[in-house]
């Protein structure tokens, strides 16, 4: 089943048409190499590009009984083109085709997964300004730590989508590389020229050097990029799922007119979209997995590798385009309550000044040990009698020969957190 927002492009990369037709491509640059080489008479390249098709009913008939999918491919091109097919597939084995194909089937998903980062991270910067100002509870342990902005929030998964980009662009370079060199990679029967003619007429480099396939440490440095971006989205959705729970309710996923949440309770609003995209990244990192197992293959080769690609790999790319897909369209309608946001804030009776406090004493003359003792008592006893921290510390007679009433007034002043907003904001954004 296709993920309903996965792009209609990305799931026809995968489909057998296309498959075969790249499968083809390759093939019939490889006849152009050989006819320039003069191995191939002219007359006979001129009917192979007029008449090399495939029929894919046909292969999986004819698969069925050889028991090898490019023979039957190559079978069924050979009843389209006649006498000439003999020709095609001159000095090549199967992973000529299939590695270098499945380059270009890469490439092309890569570009979509581009398209998608690019798109998500126009939202992330767009409400990273919408909230930059906007204050909430920073946690650490899931408790209040000290008060931090919204906007960051966005600012820090902007830069973090930035490295994800980066990535698949590096892995877009590494995976696109041909490999046409025969059984055991030493052109025993295949010049070097067919495949750097093939290679560069479909947008490859040729591989500096193979055994009878590409070697699949680039297939994993692919797939773990798309794991980090998996990795990446699950620890959006994680966050969103937080702070959608009912007695933080900072933010929510949109519910759309029509939505239901429970088949039992009417009244539910369950963040199932973040939950959607955690279930689907623990996918791609299990695919990730495998890829690096795919590593270690028997001599110049066996087919291990194979069955797992084709789920993989496939799999993989259509899931990280729904995925990007989804939690674009999520980020984008996200329900966002800056007044409960404050009324979280107010909920730890201004506890989140500690540390500012502490530095206060030491720099009044207390030792930092001190000052944390006594900061650390009038903390636990704000938070047990669920009384202001403040107007404990006003009450606190060795506190009151540093501080005075004002001065703790003073430290109590929330945009003491978002003076340096600005400065990251210009790190993270180039402005």
């Amino acid at each position: 089943m296709i993920p309903r927002y996965t792009r209609p492009e990305m799931t026809k990369i995968w489909e057998p048409e296309n498959k075969f037709r790249k499968w083809l491509d390759v093939e019939i640059a490889a006849c152009e190499a050989w006819a320039q080489l003069g191995e191939i008479p002219k007359k006979s390249l001129q009917v192979i590009r007029k008449k090399a098709k495939f029929n894919i009913k046909r292969i999986d008939k004819i698969e069925q009984t050889v028991k090898h999918d490019v023979i039957a491919f190559l079978t069924s091109v050979a009843e389209y083109v006649g006498p000439d097919s003999r020709f095609i597939h001159k000095g090549l084995t199967s992973s000529d085709i299939l590695d270098t194909a499945l380059a270009i089937q890469m490439r092309e998903a890569s570009d979509i997964i581009i398209d998608d980062i690019k798109e998500l991270m126009c939202v992330l910067k767009t409400n990273a300004f919408r909230y930059k100002t906007t204050l909430r509870m920073g946690r650490s342990h899931g408790i209040h730590a000290e008060p931090s902005t919204f906007g960051l929030l966005f600012a820090l998964w902007y830069e973090e989508m930035k490295r994800n980009l980066f990535r698949v662009q590096c892995s877009k370079e590494t995976i696109s590389y041909g490999k046409l060199s025969g059984p055991v990679g030493t052109f025993s029967n295949i010049p070097p020229f067919i495949e750097t003619y093939v290679c560069k007429k479909l947008g490859l480099n040729p591989a500096p050097v193979s055994t009878q396939i590409i070697q699949r440490d680039r297939h994993a440095e692919y797939m773990n990029a798309l794991a980090l971006i998996a990795a990446t989205i699950e620890k959006i959705a994680v966050e969103i799922r937080h702070l959608q729970r009912t007695e933080v309710l900072e933010a929510e996923e949109p519910f759309e007119k029509g939505q239901k949440g429970s088949s039992a309770m009417p009244h539910k609003r369950n963040p199932i979209g973040s939950e959607n995209l955690s279930g689907l990244a623990r996918i791609v990192r299990s695919n990730a997995l495998a890829s690096m197992e795919n590593i270690a293959l028997w001599h110049e080769r066996d087919i291990s590798h194979s069955s797992v690609e084709r789920i993989v790999i496939p799999d993989s790319t259509i899931l990280i385009d729904y995925m990007l897909a989804r939690l674009t369209k999520i980020l984008r309608g996200l329900n966002v309550y800056p007044d409960r946001m404050l009324e979280n804030i107010n909920k730890s009776f201004g506890l989140y000044n500690s540390q500012r406090v502490m530095l206060a004493l030491i720099e009044k003359g207390m030792s930092r040990e001190n000052a944390y003792q006594h900061v650390q008592r009038s903390a636990m006893e704000s938070w047990s009698s669920k009384r202001e921290f403040k107007e404990i510390l006003k009450n606190d007679k060795e506190i009151k020969q540093y501080l005075s009433s004002n001065e703790i007034t003073k430290l109590f002043n929330l945009s003491y957190y978002t003076k340096n907003v600005n400065y990251i904001f210009r790190r993270v954004f180039k402005y």
